[in-house]
């Protein structure tokens, strides 16, 4: 088997007196319409689903398998922050605040974070430990980051549903040239991030 997260991070916790490890990731920061998404995941050290990796690593069907997975043998919380909260304090400060949400609606509350990324959200009630390209080094962030990332996509598909045209079932909310061609003969949908550039232009090319 290559490289990829072990449980190594989660040992040095627990070494330090912590029993319940969270991992966290977040998905959508690129995106231009949607809600940027978190998952916090405390792992049973004794019933690790195989195959955890980044979410980016695995294919469609292996990720949603392993969300599945994780939602029957890990404590696993979801949250979001939206696109008017992304708007109002910037996507990272939004991210942010989707990892603390979804930190707080883990019950029990996990002893410590370990948070993806090189900086821990502001205001955390708990330990934590901020780690840069965790969901390849954490085992828990890699279970955070399959969570995150099949909870937007689930999310996403059902928008599309309701505002069809803008491709989001398949271009991830990006913007493709097509979702671009999109804004332009749609207009702005009420879940375009008003704040990201592409929107932003579209919104006030006339003025």
């Amino acid at each position: 088997m290559g490289v990829g997260p072990d449980f190594d991070h989660e040992r040095a916790a627990m070494a330090l007196g912590h029993v319940r490890i969270a991992g966290v990731d977040e998905v959508g920061r690129g995106p231009i319409a949607g809600p940027v998404t978190a998952a916090a995941v405390v792992l049973d050290p004794a019933r690790i689903p195989e195959g955890l990796n980044d979410s980016k690593r695995l294919s469609a069907s292996r990720r949603a398998a392993l969300a599945a997975e994780l939602r029957r043998c890990a404590q696993v919380a979801v949250a979001h922050a939206s696109v008017a909260e992304i708007d109002e304090i910037n996507i990272l400060r939004a991210a942010h605040l989707a990892m603390a949400r979804a930190l707080a609606a883990l019950d029990p509350a996990p002893e410590m974070a370990l948070i993806d990324g090189n900086m821990v959200p502001r205001g955390l009630s708990l330990a934590a430990r901020a780690i840069v390209k965790g969901d390849a080094a954490s085992l828990s962030i890699a279970a955070a980051s399959i969570v995150a990332k099949e909870a937007r996509d689930a999310l996403m598909r059902d928008l599309a549903q309701q505002f069809p045209g803008y491709g989001w079932e398949r271009n991830a909310v990006y913007p493709s040239k097509a979702h671009r061609a999109a804004l332009l003969d749609l207009g702005v949908s009420p879940h375009h991030r008003r704040s990201f550039r592409p929107v932003h232009n579209i919104l006030y090319q006339e003025k």
